[in-house]
């Protein structure tokens, strides 16, 4: 059986050990070994380097998951594996649950098309660099979408000039001139034809996206299927989602019929609908929406981000895609994934209750603050004090910084991200910004290297 050691330090020594003991039938004998520090997250790879002895009697080690250093070399230092482990201790169980069973969320059959909605007013530096926004939040294909009554003098640049940058292009209008004028520069999609517009999918090599010509009449909608399927032209058939409350429930029902009655065919569902339309916070939106269309099969959603509170509408269909696409791969339920789309609330905001932070404060013998959340508020501890308060203004008085603006700075900021994550039920971890999901585009950090002093720290030039 695999022995595995976990290195830890003073104040967690016991807590590690708690959580292992209530870890049943793992396939793995442990200990744990403090090497000598009081905070484990300030373990290094050079620490433990001189810190823990040769020969490891070990397959394995963990270390704690913010310890800093080149892990690789002491792999090879040591003869065996050398892992990062979760951040907080409680989640051991839940690492080594993700362990036995990942998901690989590089896989989706769904693509996205992002639309820019009022590209007839934008000059094209704009039309540009909306289109590269929209990519790096995921999408596949850059709709260029045309108003109505608005004068489109520019679209055939906007069109080669998006091609030309290595895009997908597709062509969003109902007056056929717009479309052939957007198939003719080299569109690759075009919406929306009907039955009665479909002689444009005769002139372009474009792949037509059809629609009813009302989205009531689905016959309409039908028929258009059924003349591309017997020319042998590749299309996407939308059935349109109408918004809450003008049909929506209907309209999810003419997906429905649509599939069973079409079972191969490939169909675009357009979400803005939904998302625009709806004064919600839009991740949980995009989270149903696409696993309805995981069960449908759908080939491609359209989506915006024109109102303020769509902003991030992209990247959440992106991220839900994956997410839906692993979970109807593997039948199973959405939930122990990837927690991207969970921006408000967290699943086990609070690791520790108010008798294990007690404990841990009982322990401490050093004057740096320590902060920390449970369902009774903020907890902030050091050697000399131990308050619990729901409000930083109220904690202030008993940190004693007055005179020690940067440490109140600090102490502000952190104990301001813990009511936050108190008040929501977020994880607060100290020294970390609070993880917002997709909410927020977070730097990959680079835990191989050193963490420099923060602002707070750094003298000032005299």
């Amino acid at each position: 059986m695999e022995h595995i050691v976990f290195l830890t330090g003073r104040l967690a020594e016991k807590s590690v050990a708690q959580v292992l003991e209530g870890m049943t039938n793992v396939p793995f004998t442990w200990e744990v070994r403090e090497i000598g520090l009081q905070v484990a997250a300030l373990m290094t790879a050079d620490m433990i380097r001189r810190r823990v002895a040769l020969p490891l009697r070990a397959d394995r080690m963990i270390v704690p998951g913010r310890c800093r250093g080149d892990l690789a070399a002491l792999s090879e230092h040591f003869g065996v594996p050398v892992e990062r482990g979760p951040e907080e201790v409680k989640d051991l169980p839940l690492h080594f649950g993700q362990a036995a069973r990942r998901f690989d969320l590089s896989r989706y059959t769904t693509e996205i098309f992002a639309e820019i909605v009022d590209a007839p007013r934008l000059e094209l530096d704009a039309i540009a660099a909306r289109a590269q926004h929209y990519a790096d939040q995921g999408a596949d294909v850059i709709d260029v979408g045309c108003l109505p009554d608005t004068p489109f003098p520019h679209l055939e640049d906007a069109v080669r000039m998006l091609k030309a940058g290595g895009y997908r292009v597709s062509v969003d209008s109902m007056v056929a001139d717009e479309l052939l004028r957007g198939g003719r520069a080299g569109a690759d999609y075009l919406m929306s034809l009907n039955v009665d517009t479909l002689w444009i999918a005769d002139e372009v090599p474009a792949t037509p996206i059809v629609v009813a010509r009302e989205p009531r009449d689905t016959a309409s909608l039908h028929q258009a299927i059924d003349t591309l399927a017997a020319r042998g032209k590749p299309f996407l058939a939308d059935p349109i989602l109408d918004p809450i409350p003008f049909g929506f429930a209907a309209s999810i029902a003419r997906y429905v019929a649509l599939r069973e009655r079409y079972p191969d065919i490939a169909i675009m569902l357009g979400v803005g609908n939904l998302t625009e339309l709806t004064e919600a916070d839009t991740s949980g939106i995009n989270a149903v929406l696409l696993g309805i269309a995981a069960e449908l099969r759908v080939s491609a959603v359209l989506t915006t981000s024109v109102s303020l509170h769509a902003r991030r509408a992209v990247r959440e269909a992106d991220v839900a895609r994956r997410i839906m696409h692993a979970a109807h791969d593997a039948q199973v339920l959405p939930k122990g994934i990837d927690p991207a789309l969970c921006a408000l609330h967290a699943k086990r905001p609070f690791p520790y209750d108010a008798d294990e932070i007690a404990a841990l404060a009982a322990q401490v013998r050093d004057p740096n603050f320590r902060v920390q959340v449970t369902t009774d508020g903020i907890h902030v501890y050091n050697r000399d004090t131990h308050v619990v308060e729901s409000d930083p203004f109220t904690l202030y008085p008993h940190l004693n910084l007055e005179h020690d603006g940067g440490h109140a700075f600090y102490m502000g900021v952190q104990t301001a991200r813990a009511e936050i994550a108190w008040q929501l039920g977020k994880r607060f971890d100290q020294d970390q910004a609070l993880d917002w999901g997709c909410q927020v585009d977070r730097p990959k950090e680079d835990l191989g290297v050193w963490c420099a002093p923060g602002p707070t720290k750094k003298k000032s030039a005299s």
